[in-house]
């Protein structure tokens, strides 16, 4: 709250001032200590620092994914992990690789638009040595890559964007196929040089050979999606897919359960002296039941369906003649139709 000063305050001021009382810096106006924050308008940020979490996330899970099934593949010690998820344009991704490499360009269907998947030369001669027989070296050599070599990554690639496809799970049903591999990244202009792409960098590790992988997603192709990357939603998606998991878990083990089933002649309400009385040959007639009446089947404690006694083979038994009015078709034990028989 600012604070107005009398005239009076403003000459003992002046006076200690001038008499060297008071130095003058401690007048000084506080500075203002505001954080500025530079924009650049000719490369915008488009995507939010959630949306950037939400992305790191989704694909913290694909580097667990690509971890197994390469190792599984190599028969080797593979490690990927998210070494950091930015913002940039194109341009500055094309020059910040290397040339030659290997760079796979991923139609991201249904989006619409291309990615591009980036592996680093040592990692990429490395995985091929691996499948080769040999213990996993990469070459020091910078070259393209030969006919066969090239069917090689196309198998590892094709492995890893069927992990990319579990990993987006809970945001799309992407659909990656893989287009063409290219080794000049000048070959691979999916987009204008001053779009915006988030890039995904994995470090990536096979054996003693350490490298990295990128995954480049233009601004243009994630743009439909991009309300769908957001904590809110993401942990949302996850709830409700662990939920139908373990629903249909649930459905199958309860589908096992033994229950009582039981068919009831009838009911009638004795005393207990009554009951006490009862000797062989007594008659106790039911109330509200006939001769001819169908019996009611109760699943558990709940009664379910009509039936009909009668012999199967030397079993005493019931034929299900049809379920009650006030029963829920939808209830368990839906499948006894009409003519069903249970016996014991």
């Amino acid at each position: 709250m600012n604070e107005v000063l009398s005239q009076d305050e403003i000459d003992q001021l002046l006076t200690a001032i001038s008499s060297g009382e008071t130095e003058q810096e401690a007048f000084r106006p506080v500075s203002d200590t505001r954080k500025i924050k530079i924009y650049d308008f000719k490369r915008p940020d488009k995507f939010s620092k959630e949306q950037i979490r939400t992305v790191s996330i989704m694909h913290e899970t694909f580097a667990r994914l690509t971890t197994t099934s390469l190792s599984a593949q190599l028969r080797s010690m593979v490690h990927v992990h998210v070494a950091s998820v930015d913002q940039l344009t194109y341009e500055e991704f094309i020059r910040s690789i290397p040339t030659p490499t290997t760079l796979a360009v991923i139609n991201m269907d249904p989006l619409k638009g291309n990615a591009i998947l980036e592996i680093d030369p040592a990692i990429t001669f490395s995985m091929i040595d691996r499948l080769f027989g040999g213990s996993g070296q990469g070459t020091k050599v910078q070259r393209d890559l030969t006919d066969i070599e090239q069917s090689v990554m196309e198998g590892i690639i094709v492995r890893i964007l069927a992990n990319m496809r579990e990993a987006w799970t809970q945001v799309i049903d992407l659909r990656p196929r893989l287009g063409q591999i290219e080794t000049n990244p000048q070959f691979a202009q999916i987009v204008p040089p001053s779009e915006m792409v988030v890039l995904v960098t994995l470090e990536t590790k096979v054996g003693e050979e350490e490298g990295m992988m990128n995954f480049c997603i233009p601004y243009i192709t994630i743009e439909p999606i991009i309300s769908k990357l957001s904590s809110q939603f993401w942990f949302s998606s996850v709830r409700r897919s662990s939920t139908t998991q373990y629903l249909g878990v649930l459905k199958e083990k309860l589908a096992n359960v033994d229950m009582d089933v039981v068919a009831e002649i009838g009911s009638i309400n004795l005393p207990i002296r009554d009951v006490l009385s009862l000797r062989c040959g007594d008659i106790v007639r039911l109330s509200n039941v006939r001769v001819g009446d169908p019996l009611t089947l109760s699943v558990g404690s709940v009664k379910k369906f009509l039936c009909q006694p009668g012999v199967i083979g030397k079993k005493m038994g019931v034929q299900v003649l049809g379920k009650l009015d006030q029963v829920d078709d939808k209830d368990d034990f839906e499948e006894l139709t009409e003519g069903d028989e249970l016996y014991e």
